[in-house]
């Protein structure tokens, strides 16, 4: 295929063995959320989330996420789902799944409870509203969080707060961990950026060669 088409995309990917019957994971109780850097679980899964949603929107990438069945969870920022549904609808109509990322983005530490609950509440309102659906999963901005922003999560009804054990950007699988390996339950973080295709093969490639296979979120936190 010509290079950079979706056909140059979609033929090296990676034949996953089918990911196994999920086993939900168990919820902690209390007032606030738990924070998952990685899901507590070890079925050989891992997790492909795309952050943001405002700086770019790659046509292609529908398509990709269709044609190569990649399992995508979106941590969108509120205004950026409003100025661009029908995009988000057709990754959503591909398989993908929409969760909460506030609506202004902002770093949340420090920042009193009534501030960051209108941040996470208010993405969430219209979130259900332009999706039909309310979202459960919540990722602060920047991964930075204090007592205040679990809390309100859990009151705006979030179930779980998600970091990352890897991130991709431009092509290039970064680890946090010496290992250089994903993980079973291990989170992959990326934004929709230009190179998302890129990002998106990088990660499936890193999931291939670890033994595992990608899997939706909600699958296993519900």
């Amino acid at each position: 295929p010509a290079p950079k088409t979706l056909a140059w995309y979609v033929a090296p990917v990676p034949d996953f063995p089918p990911a196994p019957p999920p086993q939900r994971v168990q919820l902690p109780p209390g007032p606030s959320v738990p924070l998952w850097f990685r899901v507590p679980t070890d079925q050989k899964v891992a997790f492909i989330t795309i952050d943001d949603g405002a700086l770019a929107r790659p046509p292609a990438v529908i398509d990709f996420i269709r044609e190569a069945h990649i399992p995508v969870t979106m941590f969108l920022n509120s205004p950026a789902a409003a100025a661009h549904p029908d995009y988000f609808k057709q990754i959503e109509a591909a398989g993908g799944v929409i969760e909460n990322h506030t609506i202004t983005h902002p770093s949340l530490p420090g920042r009193s409870y009534a501030y960051q609950k209108h941040e996470i509440c208010g993405a969430a309102d219209k979130l259900e509203q332009l999706f039909g659906k309310r979202p459960t999963l919540f990722r602060p901005p920047f991964g930075s969080r204090d007592a205040n922003t679990l809390k309100a999560a859990r009151d705006c009804g979030m179930i779980a707060a998600l970091h990352w054990r890897e991130t991709v950007d431009k092509g290039k699988v970064r680890y946090q961990t010496p290992t250089k390996v994903v993980k079973p339950g291990d989170i992959l973080l990326m934004h929709f950026r230009p190179a998302l295709m890129d990002d998106l093969l990088a990660a499936l490639r890193a999931i291939h060669k670890s033994g595992l296979t990608p899997a939706l979120l909600t699958d296993y936190i519900q």
